[in-house]
């Protein structure tokens, strides 16, 4: 059994080859169970997340098997530490034997971006060369990686409750062609964007949908569950509503589940999720003007998929 860290992680992925490899499996026959999904009560604390993610694949990329731990534990923010800690077991489909035990946080990032991506692939305007980045956590350089890898972005601006927070992402992170800058004014910003995308922790709306100028792409990824909201009911209201799964963004994203809830939008309005888009049982048409939502909650067929392309890589 091997032991594969963070660095060999990023050493291995790219985003061109990692979007690539999701657009396979989602078009592909992973199985995909119902992941366990627990609530843990702290009291004094925010309530805590455990999830239980298995996947398995015969396929032409090979037999595997895969389950990833992931604890999700909205506080560590104030500790300095991210909010989400994971492992990825990867074995083999033919025996079960454990291959390898990977740093599951950063799969989590890489696959987590690299969906959005996937998705803005085919939503996105071509043109698109302005990004808004709402929140400075461990995914925002990942998603402004990724989008770059299938956008011609130029400039990204980032917005986070904590500016420190923000500004500590915009001069670390370098990338050649794309300016980033701070910003407060989350409203101007949007109102300027091509891209935005959120990765927050939010309960509350911090997208308006007023503020969505006419073919902009919104892509959520932050709202895991039914009780949180990165968007207002105008944003789902004036879109054209996609998912990453309807069994998950539809039980599980908060941004779908309480318009929903609320009668504002129905199963039909979900235009199509990544299944559909990949395999082109739908075939997305922009029209002018047209504004786009992505809602992301994340599935095993990601970690999966990104796990198989490390240890291929690793090993070629």
């Amino acid at each position: 059994m091997r032991v594969i860290t963070a660095a060999e992680i990023d050493a291995a992925l790219t985003f061109p080859d990692l979007i690539e490899a999701l657009r396979t499996a989602f078009a592909g026959d992973i199985v995909v169970p119902v992941r366990h999904h627990h609530a843990i009560e702290r009291p004094g604390k925010a309530t805590a997340t455990h999830l239980l993610m298995p996947a398995w694949t015969n396929s032409e990329g090979g037999n595997f098997l895969g389950t990833k731990v992931v604890n999700v534990f909205p506080d560590n923010g104030k500790r300095g530490l991210p909010s989400i800690f994971g492992a990825y077991l990867l074995m083999s489909g033919e025996t079960g034997q454990t291959l390898a035990v990977m740093d599951g946080t950063r799969l989590t990032a890489w696959r987590t971006a690299a969906a959005s991506a996937l998705a803005a692939s085919y939503l996105a305007a071509p043109d698109a060369s302005r990004m808004v980045m709402a929140g400075a956590g461990a995914l925002a350089p990942f998603l402004i990686r990724a989008h770059a890898a299938v956008r011609p972005i130029r400039q990204v601006k980032v917005w986070n409750h904590r500016r420190e927070r923000a500004g500590a992402l915009a001069a670390e992170l370098t990338l050649p062609g794309i300016s980033l800058a701070v910003t407060e004014d989350l409203e101007a910003a949007v109102r300027d964007a091509d891209i935005i995308s959120c990765a927050t922790l939010s309960a509350k709306p911090l997208v308006k949908g007023a503020w969505l100028k006419p073919g902009s792409h919104l892509d959520l990824v932050g709202a895991f569950n039914p009780a949180m909201r990165e968007s207002d009911d105008d944003c789902v209201a004036r879109a054209r509503l996609f998912v990453d799964t309807r069994g998950g963004a539809l039980k599980e994203g908060g941004d779908i589940v309480q318009p929903m809830a609320d009668g504002l939008i129905d199963r039909s309005d979900i235009e199509a999720d990544l299944f559909d888009l990949c395999r082109g049982t739908v075939k997305f048409t922009r029209q002018s003007g047209d504004i786009t939502l992505f809602k992301s909650v994340g599935t095993a067929i990601e970690d999966l998929a990104a796990a198989m392309l490390v240890w291929r890589l690793i090993n070629r």
